[in-house]
């Protein structure tokens, strides 16, 4: 026990207050108010009333009798936690917003031009969503001076320059091209336009139903040689095409050999390079040099391109950058004539299937060919064509392999 002078000790606080005890009877209080005064024993210690941590003020509770400890201080706090909150739920919806907001945009200009439901005699539907992607030579848009930058001549009207059906479900995406020189049945149809019927069969090639008649013919003629039936379609034109090429910045692409054709003004050399919208345009229309067995080899280029297109527009760099989606977005669903039934959805899923299949996760191939056909034309090989359809139509994986 500390010795102090005046006789204060443990038993009462600086002010002749005797301090609470546990267990311990109150005693009297000294001083002012009731008690001889600030001492109760002569010798007693001195108490500083800091030896334990406490500090004055008018703390309650505890038995400490006007004292408190220092946790219990009431200081100020800094309280982070509402602002915090308020800055992320704003952010939140903000982002929310956008994307809305972008959605209807973007839906909005999507060109639902294609009734699928005027379509004769459709084959029932199988599993999964098959899509039939079709580039025309549309040259929609375009001026004198763009036509003859991309090579693409003047010729009136529009044909379908690449077919592809993407077939997308549980066993992985599968993307089969269709030679437009492909021979074919277009069975009988009435007009969409005029709604004349024509009752006759043609055996032909293929881009020539487009020719005829436009999407819905395509897609009945494409339906009655496969028995797929077909979800939806979309078709672009040469000028969105390059469009949207420019719109991501170019695709890197990997070109196996030298290439060099006035017709679609392809000149390229061999390696990896990027190519802008014209040289795009030029790269999948080339049928002449670096093709192998022309229309079969460009489907092939078109595969290519077309997946690492998607490839790249389906990034977090093109998605989440503004300045780069708004653009890519505008250049394509300008020119984009899709279906009817057609969501910015179906369209997503689309890409991202073309994304997967350039990745490696899904099947690339062209429609088996057994041979030559009339007129320089290519014959399906039929037993194949009929085992990988059912394939697609089953959802199972894909076993077929094409030798060209």
């Amino acid at each position: 026990m500390n010795e102090w002078p005046g006789g204060w000790n443990d038993a009462h606080d600086r002010y002749g207050s005797p301090r609470a005890q546990r267990g311990a009877a109150p005693q009297p209080r000294g001083g002012y108010g009731g008690g001889p005064g600030y001492y109760d024993e002569p010798g007693a210690g001195y108490d500083s009333g800091y030896s334990d941590g406490r500090v004055y003020g008018g703390g309650s509770g505890g038995g400490y009798d006007g004292y408190a400890p220092y946790d219990d201080y009431d200081q100020p706090r800094r309280r982070r936690g509402p602002r915090f909150k308020t800055v992320v739920i704003s952010l939140v919806v903000i982002v929310l917003a956008w994307a809305v907001g972008t959605y209807f945009w973007a839906d909005s200009k999507l060109r639902r031009e294609v009734d699928l439901s005027i379509v004769e005699d459709r084959p029932e539907a199988g599993e999964g969503t098959n899509y039939l992607i079709v580039g025309s030579d549309s040259r929609e848009g375009l001026s004198a001076q763009e036509k003859k930058d991309l090579h693409t001549g003047s010729a009136a009207g529009k044909r379908t320059d690449s077919m592809m059906i993407l077939h997308v479900g549980s066993g992985g995406p599968t993307l089969v091209s269709l030679p437009r020189d492909s021979w074919v049945e277009i069975p009988p149809f009435t007009g969409s336009k005029s709604g004349k019927h024509y009752d006759n069969t043609q055996n032909t090639k293929l881009n020539a139903a487009y020719a005829q008649d436009g999407a819905p013919l395509l897609v009945r003629t494409v339906e009655h040689n496969t028995g797929l039936k077909i979800d939806h379609y979309a078709e672009i034109g040469f000028g969105g095409f390059a469009k949207i090429v420019d719109a991501v910045g170019g695709v890197e692409m990997n070109i196996p050999q030298d290439i060099k054709d006035k017709n679609s003004g392809a000149d390229f050399k061999k390696g990896k390079q990027v190519l802008d919208g014209k040289q795009a345009l030029s790269f999948v229309r080339n049928r002449h040099a670096g093709t192998g067995d022309s229309d079969l080899g460009r489907t092939k280029n078109q595969q290519k391109f077309l997946a690492a297109l998607a490839n790249q527009t389906a990034t977090p760099g093109t998605v989440l950058n503004p300045f780069r989606l708004y653009p890519t977005l505008g250049a394509g669903l300008d020119t984009l004539v899709v279906d009817e039934d057609m969501s910015l959805w179906n369209l997503g899923s689309m890409f991202l299937a073309m994304k997967d299949v350039n990745s490696g996760q899904g099947t690339r191939m062209n429609m088996p060919i057994s041979g030559t056909a009339p007129a320089g034309s290519l014959q399906w090989d039929k037993a194949k064509v009929q085992q990988l359809t059912q394939q697609l139509k089953n959802d199972q994986q894909v076993t077929v392999t094409s030798d060209r």
